[in-house]
């Protein structure tokens, strides 16, 4: 049986590298969990997150001949993805009228995920721009002094 490229599997790790996990999958067949597929996190070894001989759940992202390439990730994804939404909460083709906010005035909301990644990129944009003509005015100094 040959796997499917999006079908989520589940297999054993047979062998650990420093480049990522080999697992056995149904069938007889093996495939290869890089590194950059272990986890969502920065990995530096792959021991720490899988061992010979663990169960664990693999996506098929890849098929290259004898060569198959798996996921963890994003099989931890996949199965989430449908966990994430209740049945009332699915969406609709009619567009919801906003809702006043129920806070008294003078409060301010807390911020959303988008919000505050916003806040974090701008604070971030004036903090490099600021570094940047820093340099640019400390570099022109020493320019005009070699000149003389």
């Amino acid at each position: 049986m040959q796997p499917e490229v999006g079908a989520v599997l589940e297999g054993k790790v047979s062998g650990v590298t420093k480049f990522g996990a080999f697992v056995n999958l149904p069938g007889g067949k093996s495939g290869l969990v890089h590194i950059s597929e272990i986890a969502n996190t920065f990995v530096s070894d792959v021991a720490q997150f899988v061992s010979v001989g663990q169960t664990v759940k693999v996506k098929v992202i890849g098929i290259n001949g004898d060569k198959i390439n798996l996921s963890i990730k994003r099989a931890e994804e996949a199965q989430e993805a449908p966990r994430k939404r209740a049945p009332s909460q699915q969406c609709s083709a009619a567009p919801r009228p906003q809702q006043q906010s129920a806070q008294p005035t003078g409060q301010v909301a807390a911020p959303t995920e988008d919000q505050a990644f916003e806040d974090k990129l701008k604070q971030f944009m004036k903090d490099s721009d600021s570094r940047i003509a820093d340099n640019r005015m400390y570099a022109d100094r020493g320019r005009s002094r070699r000149r003389k």
